[in-house]
């Protein structure tokens, strides 16, 4: 693998030196004129820029794959299909809802219809033609295409979120239903009071690649659906609170690392340039806050634990990328990994309170991870930012948190009411892969009785 990798950059790097060659052996004859250098320039820099900004996109698109091992590796085996199948069917949802609706509800631009609270550009994706769709469309950063799909793998981000927090007893089409609208409809609404130039951006609010535009979004419906849902069976029984382990470790450890892999493109990508140092520094106080997150998941385990836990010390580590990706690009080095260390202390206080003392049955640790440390991580900016203001930073988490409860409990209680949202006693005891699919993950592997 890495003697192909290696000959496939080596390939990639004398066609490049072969095609700067053949322009500069069209330019012999005569000297270029200084309009003609700065064409190229900007040419060669609006290349370089759009090549990051694909790469981030495969980058966060691999954040499924990292979603998918990691949900199925915390909840049973009998569910594991399942899991998979949502998890394919989300990138399909966000995707397809993007194209139709949410990127143009997202950025409206000009079509604004209420103020800056709500505005829509129109149904359908469609690239302005010539320069304006390519070099002159972002200030020479990427093209209309390369935005669409780097920010359409963002929206399904949101829906991945709750898959996780109602995993192994959640109505499968109930769920797809619910993702439909959640994703087509509030998560680009929303997006746009930030991200699309709305009212929260006006004020000044901050959120670099989405701590609470995305995470938070997120976790305020993984929170509302898994409460309305009910726990598992068998996880409270008269008051105490049983653990029901996942099956496999390895695959969520794997899960987390191709998180972490996903998450250069997710706060990297996020620059919107190849800026070397605007990238870098980004890239560096991403994986510090990752590191500083496990570390203070593993001490405070240790604590409330007397183990170290496995899985808090995974959520640690997503806690800390979480906690930093609002302010990745503008706090320093050392307020990174305090912001690390803090998200990772929280999530393994978040998930036995939301366990034992909210009796939330949320088998991957969703809420906590996305909701508790996208929160903090929020709020951190406007602590460590000078910047930012913090009272902006609790005005907009306030904002997104009323809008994301209310939409996710109006969208899932009329489904609830309607299609119901759970799966029978007998087919969550069977296990969801033979119960909704008719298949296993482990072909033979499990055995099944209906007493």
């Amino acid at each position: 693998m890495f003697k192909l990798f290696k000959k496939l950059t080596k390939t990639v790097t004398l066609a490049v030196l072969a095609v700067t060659a053949t322009g500069l052996v069209g330019m012999a004859g005569a000297e270029p004129t200084a309009a003609e250098g700065l064409e190229a320039a900007n040419n060669a820099l609006f290349t370089a820029n759009n090549i990051w900004m694909m790469v981030s996109t495969f980058l966060v698109f691999i954040m499924h794959l990292g979603f998918a091992t990691l949900e199925s590796g915390l909840t049973r085996s009998k569910n594991t299909v399942n899991i998979l199948f949502k998890n394919v069917m989300i990138v399909a949802i966000g995707l397809l809802t993007y194209a139709l609706l949410g990127f143009n509800l997202m950025y409206p631009g000009d079509s604004w219809i209420m103020g800056t609270f709500f505005g829509f550009a129109g149904f359908g994706i469609s690239s302005p033609e010539g320069a304006a769709g390519l070099i002159e469309y972002a200030d020479g950063g990427y093209t209309y295409w390369t935005d669409f799909l780097f920010q359409g793998m963002f929206a399904a981000t949101a829906a991945t979120i709750v898959s996780g927090a109602v995993a192994e007893r959640v109505k499968l089409h109930s769920f797809l239903l619910f993702s439909v609208f959640y994703v087509g409809l509030v998560y680009p609404l929303v997006g746009s009071w930030k991200w699309g130039g709305g009212w929260l951006d006006g004020m000044g609010f901050y959120d670099f690649a989405g701590s609470t535009l995305v995470h938070s979004v997120g976790g305020w419906a993984a929170l509302v659906c898994a409460w309305m849902l009910g726990p598992r069976l068998g996880k409270y029984v008269k008051g105490t609170v049983k653990a029901i382990p996942g099956h496999s470790m390895p695959l969520a450890t794997i899960g987390v690392f191709l998180l972490w892999l996903g998450w250069f493109g997710f706060n990297g990508g996020s620059v919107l340039s190849a800026d070397p140092a605007a990238t870098s520094f980004t890239l560096v106080t991403t994986c510090l806050a990752a590191a500083a997150g496990i570390v203070g998941a593993m001490i405070m385990s240790e604590i409330m634990l007397k183990k170290p836990d496995l899985s808090m010390v995974l959520n640690g580590s997503l806690a800390g990328l979480v906690g930093i990706t609002a302010g990745a690009d503008s706090v320093s080095v050392v307020s990174a990994i305090i912001i690390g260390v803090v998200a990772g202390v929280l999530v393994v206080a978040s998930v036995l309170f939301v366990d034992s003392v909210l009796k939330i049955d949320d088998p991957v640790g969703a809420v906590s991870v996305h909701l508790v440390c996208g929160i903090w991580g929020t709020l951190a900016v406007g602590i460590f930012s000078p910047d930012h203001s913090l009272w902006v930073q609790f005005v907009g988490v306030l904002a997104y948190g009323a809008a994301s409860l209310v939409s996710a409990a109006v969208i899932f209680g009329i489904i609830k009411a309607t299609l119901g949202v759970r799966v029978s006693e007998k087919e969550e005891y069977m296990g969801l892969d033979i119960g909704e699919h008719a298949m296993e993950a482990y072909d033979g592997f499990q055995i099944f009785t209906t007493t």
